[in-house]
């Protein structure tokens, strides 16, 4: 099993049991609440383009094709019953520290974990992907297959801070390449990597999908002690003094202040956010993918 600081397979394996008789979103409608169809919808995945006929979308004529043949043309879709689910991983050099039972990245390996055996619950495909310009994200798969190879990329990600991590917003641009509406995404986030992004990424990525963000955070971030606090860095000694108002007004806008807001405005944007600290069960925020978030024009 895991020491707190790398993340085991054998343990993210295992977290299966955390989802295993869940009740699973409802299906269909029943009551007054929205719930999930079978049905992914239309869908966006282009089949293949045949001649116009009478009744046909015109926004869906195939110009290409038309221009091509000098027939119109329109483009047909296939419906889409399996969702995608995508983990995007921040892998901010932030997230490998911890002072109560385990790392954030640590933390955050498990929660990836989770999110990938909910989605093999549900009958979706589940892919993950990180801010790498060199390493391509791993591809949708269905099954126990596809959850463990989620396991194996998150386990790998979170050992050790990445040489090749481009940052956050890199892993958002690949997410919008490889999703399509209905998805449904966890971004796993250190909350100074939310901060240092405009929230009008965050409005974009919700547009068409159901998004989580979970913020990694570790109880000492939250509230130190007023003392003077000895941490390594670089293989140096640093000592912090948080005894005074000033030290302790930078420590909160440096750790907290990002966390409230994000708090504050994300959710106005469509995405669901849940503090996880590193000492939190690691499947407490489970239960945003049970509800919708109310969005603000």
């Amino acid at each position: 099993m895991s020491d707190g600081v790398i993340p085991a397979i054998e343990e993210l394996v295992a977290l299966r049991a955390a989802v295993t008789g869940r009740r699973t979103p409802r299906r269909g409608s029943h009551g007054g609440g929205q719930a999930i169809s079978p049905m992914r919808g239309r869908g966006m995945e282009y089949a293949e383009s045949r001649e116009y006929a009478a009744g046909d979308d015109a926004r869906h004529i195939d110009w290409r094709v038309t221009a091509r043949t000098g027939r119109a043309h329109t483009k047909l879709y296939q419906a889409e019953r399996e969702r995608l689910s995508l983990i995007v991983a921040d892998t901010a050099a932030n997230l490998y520290f911890g002072t109560r039972v385990r790392f954030k990245s640590v933390q955050a390996a498990r929660a990836g974990a989770i999110a990938a055996w909910a989605a093999i619950r549900d009958g979706d495909r589940v892919a993950a992907l990180r801010g790498s310009t060199i390493e391509p994200p791993v591809s949708p798969a269905g099954g126990a297959r596809g959850a463990l190879r989620v396991i194996e990329a998150l386990a790998r990600w979170y050992a050790a801070p990445a040489d090749d991590d481009k940052g956050l917003a890199v892993a958002l641009d690949h997410a919008q390449r490889v999703l399509r509406p209905g998805s449904r995404v966890l971004v796993l986030a250190d909350p100074a990597s939310v901060a240092a992004m405009p929230a009008s990424r965050w409005t974009a990525l919700a547009r068409h999908q159901e998004v989580v963000l979970l913020l990694l955070t570790d109880p000492l971030e939250a509230d130190p002690p007023p003392a003077v606090l000895p941490f390594e860095a670089g293989g140096h000694r640093v000592e912090v003094d948080l005894a005074g108002d000033a030290a302790r007004q930078r420590w909160d806008a440096e750790f907290s202040a990002p966390v409230r807001m994000a708090l504050k405005t994300l959710p106005t944007r469509g995405v669901r956010v849940h503090v996880l600290s590193s000492d939190a069960p690691s499947e407490s925020w489970l239960a945003l993918q049970d509800r919708r978030p109310a969005l603000v024009a």
